[in-house]
């Protein structure tokens, strides 16, 4: 049964000047699906500035939305006993621990045995949230932490601490190429031209910025820590490869597999054996939407990557002594 959530009211940000309003809400409100806000408009549940207005209609930047939401219990997903890693848990949000392989919502192709099936058997409640509470995603090869919303004010105040960029994620890679030092890398990404399926940067994509420095440097790779302050589809793979260091083992950016000149046996085999992006979300901090207090938490690197960095340690010793 549908229910009528509070309103929900935020001010449009002047850089989304000139954009549509279904466009900027997508933005705004990323806990609902752009077909749902579009449908909320053409129903009269969004207003701005006291107004109603179309979904193709432009912005200038310095209105106020309100939203009327409504909740839809997410029926049509079964709840699944899929073991979860929960790093932590209580009445507001529930941190875990995501393996890599692991789809975190449903989507054609993937219509069980996600993250969100494993997450409304442990918790039906989550059945009453948009998205089963999920905050933000990570890539179904991607490993790491993510926080989920038991209340829909607790995914209120997560999902705005996301758009005002003071939630913390802290991310390792594993990259091919010897970098010199850390950096930012400070470039839109939208869809790509041709393949829809893959993000790029491009001049007419949402900005994206990337802040990496370097753990430890090898033959022909680097490891690194990389700090997200936007969250784009795909945006550390995509910055990474725009830089020319993709990550090692990424089978839609990274390219031809390459291996360091005279590299050893064993680090060919884990290099050759590596079917995934290397990336981990290692580190996540936030302020908690109940208490305020800040929280943060941190996940052991998996061990498909601390398999490749030993090889990488040990190939490069090895080339240390020859």
């Amino acid at each position: 049964m549908k229910q009528d959530e509070p309103p929900r009211r935020v001010a449009v940000p002047a850089e989304s000047a000139g954009r549509r309003l279904d466009q900027v809400l997508a933005d705004l409100f990323p806990e609902y699906s752009r077909s749902r806000l579009q449908q909320w408009v053409k129903e009269g549940r969004v207003r701005v500035d006291g107004k109603s207005m179309r979904p193709k209609d432009k912005l200038q930047g310095i209105e106020q939305i309100e939203l009327e939401p409504v909740v839809e219990p997410e029926q049509r997903w079964e709840a699944e006993a899929i073991p979860l890693d929960i790093r932590y848990e209580d009445e507001q949000l529930i941190v875990l621990n995501k393996p890599a392989g692991l789809v975190v919502h449903p989507a054609a192709g993937n219509r069980a045995g996600t993250m969100l099936n494993a997450l409304l058997h442990h918790a039906p409640e989550l059945a009453s949230v948009p998205r089963a509470g999920i905050v933000h995603r990570l890539d179904k090869e991607t490993s790491g932490l993510l926080v989920v919303a038991r209340t829909l004010q607790a995914q209120t105040a997560l999902v705005a601490q996301l758009q005002a960029r003071s939630m913390t994620r802290e991310y390792r890679a594993v990259v091919s190429g010897v970098m010199t030092g850390g950096g930012t890398v400070e470039a839109p990404i939208g869809r790509h031209a041709v393949d829809r399926k893959r993000m790029a940067v491009t001049p007419s994509g949402k900005p994206a910025v990337t802040h990496y420095r370097v753990v430890e440097r090898f033959r022909g790779h680097t490891h690194i820590k990389v700090r997200l302050e936007t969250g784009r589809t795909h945006q550390i793979r995509v910055h990474m490869a725009h830089i020319r260091y993709p990550l090692v083992g990424d089978p839609v950016y990274g390219g031809r597999l390459k291996l360091p000149k005279g590299c050893s046996e064993a680090l060919r085999q884990v290099l050759r054996g590596f079917h995934r992006q290397a990336l981990h979300a290692g580190r996540l901090g936030l302020e908690h939407p109940g208490s305020g207090l800040a929280m943060e938490w941190e996940a052991e690197l998996p061990e498909d990557m601390c398999r490749l960095l030993e090889a990488l340690r040990n190939d490069a010793e090895q080339e240390g002594s020859a």
